[in-house]
C-alpha cells in the first residue's frame, strides 16, 4: 500500500504505484514543499543540495500534470551534463511504465548523432529532457517544437551558469508559451542567476531547504599530512591501506586527474576518469565501465563528477583539496548514503590550513590519521601546539586579572603571579580528569 503521506498529493493511480515500486515511505522536505508549488501551476526556486529528492519533487507533480491525449512538448527539462541528463531519463522512464496511457519522453544530449534524434522527433514526445545546447539546437533547426510547453524545469543552474548554458537555456525559454511555469533547481543562487530568474519568474516561491548538518553523520572525516613525502605515492598507499569497494579520487583540474589516473594505472591500479576532456564516446563507455564496475579507482573532477550517481563509493579521496566549501561538502557526500558508512580523506599542506579551518567552524570534525607500514594510524591533532599556546595565554590572563598589578611593584608580585597561574593549571586539570 503507498503510504499515506503521499497520498495527501491527489496523485494518479500510476504514480502512487510508482512511489510504492521506488520505496519511497515518505516525502523529503524538499518534495513536501516543491510538489504542492508545481502542482498549482506556480514557478519556484528550489534551493538545496544533492541527495535531497529534488528531482522526484519536480517529476512526480510534472508527470501528474501530462496530458497523453495529446501528442505535443508539454514540459522541457534541462541538465548541465549529459549523464545527469540521462539520469532524469531513466527516472521518468521508470515511473512512467506504470501508467495505462503512453506517455513519451526523449533525451537529446549532444555526443548523439543529431540526424537520429531529429527522425525520432517526427512525432513529438509529451517530455523533452537533455542538455541546452543540443535542446535549442534541434529547436532551430525546426525538428523540436516547444512553443506550446508551459513548463521549463532547469536543474543544477548554478552548474549551468558556471559552464556557461545559461545563455541557451535563455533561448529555449523564449521560444517556449508565454505563461511559462519555470522551476529552478539549485545548490546556491550566485548573484549572476538572479537577472535570469527575475526575467522569467515574475514573484517565484522561494524554497531552501539546509541540510541537518553539513556532512552526514555516517561519514569519517580523515585527515593526512602530505609531510616531505611524493603526493603519488602517499595516495598510492592510502588507496592500499583502505582496500576500498570503490574509491572517488578528486582532483581540482582535468590535466591532473589525467596525471593522477596515468599513475596509478603505472602502478597496477584498475583506475577510471571522469573530466571534461573526454569525448561524447569516451565518457560513455566511461559510464558503463563504471556502473560495471570494472574499475576500484576513480579519479574525477568536481565539474565533470557533479550530477552523477555512482552506488557504492566506499570511499571518497580529495588529492587536492577544493577552494569552494561546497565541493568539498559535494565530495563528501559521494559517500556514507543510504544509511552506510563512508570515509571522506584528505591529503593535506600547511597551505590548506585555511579551507580547513573554515570547513571546521561550518562543523565538520576531522580525524588526524597517517600511514605507517601499510597500516592507517592515529597521530595527534594537527591543531595541538595552537591550543596549547592559547591555553596557557588564557591561564595567565586569568592569573593577573586575580593578582592586582600594585601601582608600585612589590619584589613578591611576580612570584605570586607564578603561583596563581600554577594553582590555576591544577585545578583545570582536576576539571578535565572529573569530565573524562
Amino acid at each position: 500500500m503507498i503510504n499515506h503521506q503521499f497520498k495527501k498529493f491527489g496523485f494518479q493511480p500510476f504514480l502512487n504505484k510508482a512511489i510504492e515500486e521506488l520505496g519511497f515511505y515518505q516525502p523529503t522536505e524538499i518534495q513536501e514543499k516543491m510538489i504542492p508549488l508545481i502542482l498549482k501551476g506556480e514557478s519556484a526556486v528550489g534551493q538545496s543540495q544533492t541527495g535531497t529528492g529534488k528531482t522526484h519533487s519536480y517529476l512526480l507533480p510534472i508527470l501528474e500534470k501530462i496530458d497523453p491525449e495529446k501528442q505535443e512538448v508539454q514540459a522541457v527539462i534541462t541538465a548541465p551534463t549529459r549523464e545527469l541528463a540521462s539520469q532524469i531519463h531513466q527516472e521518468i522512464v521508470s515511473i512512467t511504465k506504470f501508467s495505462e496511457k503512453t506517455i513519451t519522453a526523449r533525451c537529446l544530449i549532444g555526443g548523439t548523432d543529431k540526424q537520429k534524434d531529429m527522425e525520432k522527433l517526427k512525432k513529438q514526445p509529451h517530455l523533452v529532457v537533455g542538455t541546452p545546447g543540443r535542446i535549442r539546437d534541434l529547436i532551430t533547426e525546426q525538428a523540436l517544437s516547444v512553443y506550446k510547453a508551459q513548463i521549463l524545469v532547469v536543474d543544477e543552474a548554478d552548474l549551468m551558469l558556471d559552464m556557461g548554458f545559461i545563455v541557451e537555456v535563455d533561448q529555449i525559454a523564449s521560444r517556449m508559451d508565454k505563461d511559462l511555469q519555470m522551476l529552478v533547481f539549485s545548490a546556491t543562487i550566485p548573484e549572476k542567476l538572479k537577472p535570469f530568474i527575475k526575467k522569467y519568474m515574475e514573484n517565484p516561491e522561494y524554497v531552501q531547504v539546509q541540510p541537518k548538518k553539513a556532512s552526514a553523520e555516517t561519514i569519517e572525516h580523515i585527515l593526512v599530512p602530505l609531510k616531505s613525502r611524493e603526493k603519488i605515492d602517499l595516495l598510492y598507499q592510502l588507496l592500499i591501506a583502505f582496500n576500498p569497494y570503490l574509491a572517488l579520487v578528486f582532483t581540482n583540474t582535468k590535466q591532473m586527474a589525467d596525471e593522477v589516473a596515468d599513475a596509478l594505472a603505472a602502478k597496477g591500479l584498475k583506475t577510471g576518469r571522469i573530466h571534461g576532456d573526454l569525448t561524447p564516446r569516451e565518457r560513455k563507455k566511461m559510464m558503463k565501465q563504471i556502473r560495471n564496475l570494472e574499475f576500484q579507482y576513480i579519479v574525477a573532477t568536481d565539474l565533470a563528477a557533479r550530477g552523477i550517481d555512482i552506488e557504492g563509493v566506499s570511499h571518497v579521496i580529495n588529492y587536492e583539496l577544493p577552494q569552494d566549501l561546497d565541493f568539498y561538502i559535494h565530495r563528501s557526500g559521494r559517500t556514507g548514503r543510504a544509511g552506510f558508512s563512508g570515509i571522506c580523506a584528505s591529503i593535506y599542506t600547511p597551505s590548506d590550513e585555511d579551507i580547513l579551518n573554515r570547513l571546521e567552524k561550518r562543523g565538520i570534525r576531522f580525524l588526524h590519521r597517517d600511514i605507517q607500514k601499510d597500516a592507517i594510524i592515529e597521530i595527534p591533532d594537527r591543531n595541538r601546539r595552537k591550543n596549547r599556546e592559547k591555553m596557557a595565554d588564557e591561564t595567565e590572563l586569568k592569573a593577573k586579572a586575580l593578582v592586582r598589578k600594585p601601582k608600585k611593584v612589590k619584589p613578591g608580585y611576580k612570584k605570586k603571579i607564578r603561583q596563581e597561574i600554577e594553582k590555576l593549571k591544577r585545578r583545570e586539570k582536576r576539571l578535565k580528569a572529573k569530565k573524562k
